[in-house]
């Protein structure tokens, strides 16, 4: 008699609360994309007829090879609660994008087509790169320490995703607070909401209802919301091509800004899927990285200007069990909502602050996830790793009138901000080192921190050689120290296997 066959679910219940999650994570990225180019003269046709057909083209892919991936893993490890990763348009690469990339690129051709053009190549370029970065995914992800990793993800998930967030829940409280009773309750409390509705989706239906009621949502945003719904058909498009010969003239001072924002985004997705593992899904994050950059290369190739990756929502999704079939919804409702445009619809119809407080639990669960999925003696190199990422925060929320704004605070959180990423990720990896007590390995943490800091990748506004001295000195002084501390440990180590020989010898 054989053996039955093993069935990995292709949709289950549990999918659809993850599907809210992750539809209204990338909603919300194109609502802001939609808002800020329509605000800079952007016309709709380039918009909702190129941006977000070409967008959303990105999403439906990577989507769906990872719902892919997530079968090929439930099959060989013959489990059935293996999560798709969840994937998107990176949030701050979008904010990079839409004012490091796209406003310059406007000032200086005063041509909003050659504009989007240009935007169009460097997220090919950008994607390109990516690719060709997961060759050494695995190598990296190795080399790093978890804790560190996880102290920089948990920094995000603290600052821009949980934080941020929580402030959105709690500008219309009345809104806000129900919506995030809702989801706590049914996340944390695993509670079943009334007639069994998934519990994203009754917080969403209660705090909209509650938004109207109360006066915070107008039915005249709806009617300016459906004047864009039509049919916009996703076409291919050579702007990648056109754009490049900008890219690579008159605006190359953006390579500055793309080559440091590309490895975010690599490491970024190669913090995600490390997340994923503590929590039992293991990727191969080479393949993740690849998705990543070919997903963002194909979503150019039909006008879409903003890189794609691994969201930091997965981990959200893995705690609500969903499955495959979530990521598969959002690939196809993504689609539909492209081509006919009802994303400028929702975003008119669904306040944010009844859709804010999932992202709330996604950031809440991450953070937690953090610290347990290490062992207790490393918490404080999770904890020096979030630090930086307030910094990025403060410094990112007053734009370009950062430096002047935040200096009566303190003349450290522009250039703590700067580049926090690499700041957490190397704060945490030299702590490790510290706690095992390996001070070779944090000697080499510190010199690749004085390395970055040199050419401006940390502590310094864009990339230049000597761009950040006083750090890169800073950085050089502490490898030796730890050099020093080596040296220390190691003869303290002789001394003791000595005195333990003599009383070996005189017993």
């Amino acid at each position: 008699m054989s053996k039955k066959a093993f069935h990995y679910p292709l949709y289950k219940k549990e999918d659809t609360d993850a599907f809210f999650a992750l539809f209204q994570n990338n909603l919300a990225n194109f609502v802001v994309i939609t808002v800020t180019m329509l605000g800079m003269g952007f016309p709709s046709s380039i918009v909702f007829g190129k941006v977000i057909p070409g967008s959303a083209i990105a999403v439906m892919v990577g989507n769906l090879y990872y719902a892919y991936m997530a079968k090929r893993l439930a099959v060989k490890e013959k489990r059935t609660d293996v999560t798709a990763l969840s994937y998107g348009i990176s949030t701050p690469v979008m904010f990079v994008f839409l004012f490091g990339v796209l406003a310059p690129a406007l000032a200086i051709t005063n041509d909003h087509e050659l504009a989007w053009k240009i935007a169009v190549a460097a997220a090919f370029l950008s994607g390109a790169v990516e690719a060709s970065v997961s060759i050494i995914g695995n190598k990296v992800r190795k080399f790093l320490p978890r804790p560190a990793l996880f102290g920089a993800l948990a920094g995000v998930a603290l600052t821009f995703v949980a934080g941020e967030m929580l402030f959105n829940t709690f500008a219309i409280p009345v809104v806000g607070l129900v919506s995030l009773a809702i989801i706590l309750v049914g996340f944390i409390g695993k509670l079943t909401m009334p007639f069994k509705i998934p519990t994203s989706l009754f917080a969403i239906i209660i705090g909209t209802i509650l938004a109207f009621v109360m006066g915070y949502q107008s039915p005249d945003s709806i009617a300016e919301g459906l004047k864009h719904v039509g049919f916009y058909p996703i076409l291919p498009s050579l702007a990648a091509f056109q754009g490049l010969e900008y890219l690579f003239g008159p605006l190359i001072g953006l390579l500055a800004i793309l080559i440091p924002i590309t490895i975010y985004n690599a490491i970024e997705t190669m913090n995600n899927v490390d997340a994923m593992e503590a929590v039992g899904d293991s990727y191969h994050v080479g393949e993740c990285q690849a998705v990543d950059g070919i997903g963002a290369m194909i979503g150019a190739l039909f006008g879409g200007p903003f890189p794609t990756t691994v969201y930091i929502a997965t981990v959200g999704s893995k705690e609500m069990g969903a499955g495959r079939g979530y990521s598969i919804l959002n690939a196809i409702v993504f689609g539909i909502t492209a081509v006919t445009g009802v994303i400028a619809a929702l975003a008119a119809i669904i306040p944010l602050a009844a859709i804010a407080p999932i992202l709330v639990f996604t950031g809440m669960s991450l953070i937690v996830s953090s610290f347990s999925s290490n062992d207790r003696k490393y918490y404080p190199a999770v904890a020096i790793a979030i630090l930086p990422y307030l910094a990025n925060y403060i410094m990112t929320r007053f734009n370009n009138s950062a430096g002047e704004v935040v200096a009566g605070i303190s003349e450290g959180i522009v250039p703590l901000g700067n580049g926090a990423m690499f700041t957490a990720i190397l704060l945490g990896a030299i702590t490790v080192a510290i706690i095992d007590k390996n001070f070779k390995r944090a000697s080499l943490f510190s010199i690749i921190a004085t390395i970055l800091s040199f050419v401006g990748f940390m502590h310094a506004p864009s990339l230049a050689l000597n761009a950040a001295p006083d750090y890169t000195i800073g950085y050089s002084i502490i490898a030796l120290f730890f050099i020093y501390c080596g040296y220390k440990v190691k003869a303290s180590n002789t001394i003791s296997h000595v005195d333990l020989n003599i009383k070996k010898i005189a017993s």
